[in-house]
């Protein structure tokens, strides 16, 4: 039995010894080396933020072994990129084998600051990665764009913790924060000069008034977003943008730049504009990419909105687009496109007025059971509460209501109190609403063709949404064709204000509904 142990314990060291041994010569490469792409362009990042990481792929095509005897940046330990090879970190690295037939991965990233270079609030970084030496180098350029911007960000103290403002306190006394600030005097004009970035909620305070200038770009990073407080007041002042000049419109999104998260839902938080803030007006912006894109709480003034939203813009929400808890808006010309759950949801009844307004939600992240537009006069938490409120206006004209659900528009009201209004009335709209299961049929609140009541005048309802005829709703491109059957169902003699599209195209009456007139699509 010990002779049997003896020779196992040998047969096995013999095995192990010769699965671990290098039974292979490398030979130094010859200058062919293949790669899967010339040039690595980082994208634009902003000064001092990290870049994402990039990939590169290295191909040893040949039947050889070889040894690669050198990999570094041309700039070696001063470069300002930063690699991995073969699992290692570093900027120069000393013979690194590559079997015959075999690739392997080189990742680059990079964080710059622009204050080390000179000119401008833009500058051109670029490096290469240098593959041996001589007359067998080989090269992949690297090109990173870095960008200045003004950085807003709460304040750290000395035991490490993070400025925060009380969004408020609940019954048994405990209070409900964020990471956050309020904006100084010298903070309260956003010019477009450079880019601002984000960190956390910049609060308007009381008495104070955000001016952000046309052509403005505002970047949050994650879990950060903009708070109006009581009494204050945001006004985003875009302009028209025209083809010879298409810098006017005011943009919110993410602070990744990056080509990968240009429709990344939920890269930041919300505007949120709260109980008590007060002349809010928006005028030619795109809002993109947040968790919720405006949240208006709570209007006291019964003959001003809160919030006015002209000619503007809000796509690739998370959650909601726009929503108003109890609301005062009046929003024409504007798109509100695809979100997780309602692209408009008007909660705990409010005050609202929307003309020429596109609401299309074509979601394609997840499962999505909430309609594009959503109308309630209650807020049920859940837990046996439920709180109500009348529900004094919502007027709808020449609106577009759409999305790739069946029915995309739901009233919910309180049961058995009928005292809480639930006031709407639609003109000249085109709604999805494809009821083919014959759910509300009989329910009244979706008298769509009923003469003696005057929720709904001159509506057509769409059981297909191709006959809208959107350019691209994958892309949240929500002008309509010239085949659409939103071209001249719209009544504009009611409502001179909005005379023109979302593009400026002067309307005619009758006109087309939604945000846009029609036009053809082009070859772009």
């Amino acid at each position: 039995m010990k002779k049997l142990l003896y020779t196992f314990l040998i047969l096995t060291t013999i095995i192990l010894w010769s699965s671990c041994r290098k039974d292979f010569v490398t030979v130094p490469s010859s200058g062919q080396l293949q790669f899967s792409k010339d040039t690595v362009y980082l994208d634009t990042v902003f000064t001092n933020i990290g870049s994402s990481t990039y990939n590169l792929k290295v191909y040893n095509r040949s039947d050889e072994d070889i040894r690669i005897p050198t990999i570094q940046l041309g700039e070696g330990e001063n470069s300002r990129y930063r690699l991995n090879v073969d699992g290692i970190a570093g900027k120069v690295f000393q013979d690194i084998e590559l079997l015959a037939n075999d690739s392997m991965f080189v990742f680059v990233e990079t964080t710059l600051d622009i204050n080390d270079f000179s000119g401008g609030n833009q500058f051109l970084y670029t490096d290469a990665i240098q593959f041996d030496t001589g007359s067998n180098e080989q090269k992949v350029e690297l090109v990173t764009l870095v960008q200045d911007a003004v950085f807003l960000y709460p304040q750290q103290f000395d035991d490490g913790t993070i400025e925060t403002l009380l969004l408020g306190v609940d019954e048994e006394g405990n209070e409900s924060r964020v990471e956050g600030f309020f904006l100084e005097d010298s903070e309260l004009n956003w010019t477009n000069e450079k880019p601002y970035v984000i960190y956390g909620y910049a609060a308007v305070g009381q008495n104070q008034v955000l001016n952000i200038d046309a052509g403005a770009r505002v970047h949050f990073h994650a879990n950060s977003g903009l708070i109006v407080g009581n009494l204050g007041s945001l006004q985003v002042n875009g302009t028209l943008s025209t083809t010879e000049d298409l810098e006017n419109e005011v943009i919110f999104e993410g602070d990744r730049l990056e080509p990968s998260f240009a429709n990344v839902p939920g890269q930041w938080g919300t505007i949120w504009l709260t109980d008590g803030s007060t002349n809010n007006n928006i005028n030619y912006a795109t809002i993109k990419n947040a968790s919720v894109g405006i949240l208006t709480e709570n209007s006291d003034d019964p003959d001003n909105p809160t919030l006015t939203f002209n000619n503007s813009k809000i796509y690739n929400s998370a959650t909601v687009g726009l929503l108003a808890r109890t609301g005062h808006v009046e929003a024409n010309n504007s798109v509100i496109g695809s979100a997780g759950q309602a692209s408009l949801y008007l909660n705990l009844g409010g005050k609202y007025t929307f003309r020429h307004c596109t609401f299309a939600n074509y979601w394609s992240n997840s499962f999505r059971t909430v309609p594009t537009v959503l109308i309630d006069n209650f807020l049920d938490l859940g837990n046996g509460t439920v709180f109500t409120a009348d529900l004094e206006q919502a007027n709808f004209s020449n609106c577009i209501i759409d999305g790739n659900n069946s029915i995309e528009l739901l009233f919910n009201q309180v049961e058995n109190d009928s005292s809480i209004l639930l006031e709407y009335n639609f003109k000249n709209c085109l709604i999805k609403f494809d009821d083919f299961n014959d759910r509300f049929l009989n329910d009244p609140l979706y008298n769509f063709n009923d003469p003696t009541m005057d929720n709904f005048e001159n509506i057509s309802l769409v059981m297909n949404s191709n006959t809208i005829d959107f350019k691209n709703t994958d892309t949240g491109e929500f002008n309509i064709g010239e085949n659409s059957a939103a071209i001249g169902i719209g009544n504009t003699s009611a409502i001179p204000a909005v005379q023109s599209d979302l593009l400026g195209n002067p309307r005619t009456n009758p006109s087309d509904v939604g945000a846009y007139n029609n036009a053809p699509f082009g070859d772009d």
